[in-house]
């Protein structure tokens, strides 16, 4: 097993955790699951997809690496720099198709895939880069910032259509508990 080829599996398994991470806080509704998985059928609950099996998947890929004894650097950095970025790319092709055809597992699914082919990629190019100690440090910090940011807008959601669960007709998590 190659570097390569760990990237390439993590693609399905991210793909395939998504999947799991979609339904999580439906089958276990409690405040730890609003944390990290979507609430809502919101554009902006389901970023929380991307980022979580991203980062659940890297426990996988860090055990893999190391099974296999491959040479890496910098994991802390691209496991986060690869959750997040995946936000950002992925909204860029979701919303001006969304603005133009609304929301179809036909379009938000491939983009899916292609969202993760494309962060796996710079996954294994930060991978072989040398060791960038400081982004490594402070990755995990950033990760635990960004969950923060996650955790603010389910509880207070800005109302913009991001936001907005066209599903139920509401904003964030507050609404469904009676609370807005």
């Amino acid at each position: 097993m190659n570097l390569k080829k760990i990237k390439i599996l993590a693609v399905i398994g991210i793909f395939l955790i998504s999947f799991l991470s979609h339904f999580a806080y439906d089958l276990f509704p409690n405040i730890i699951f609003s944390f990290i998985f979507p609430v809502n059928e919101s554009i902006w609950e389901h970023m929380k997809i991307l980022f979580t099996s991203t980062l659940l998947y890297g426990l996988v890929d860090y055990f893999l690496l190391n099974k296999y004894n491959i040479k890496y650097n910098n994991f802390p950095f691209q496991l986060y720099f690869t959750a997040i970025s995946a936000i950002p790319i992925y909204l860029s092709m979701y919303i001006p198709l969304y603005k133009s055809v609304g929301e179809t597992p036909f379009i938000s699914i491939p983009l899916l895939l292609i969202v993760y082919i494309i962060t796996q990629k710079i996954s294994y190019e930060i991978l072989k880069e040398r060791q960038i100690k400081i982004l490594n440090l402070i990755a995990i910090a950033i990760i635990l910032i960004s969950y923060i940011g996650f955790i603010y807008l389910t509880y207070n959601p800005i109302h913009n259509y991001i936001f907005y669960d066209i599903k139920n007709e509401k904003y964030g998590i507050d609404e469904y508990n009676g609370k807005q």
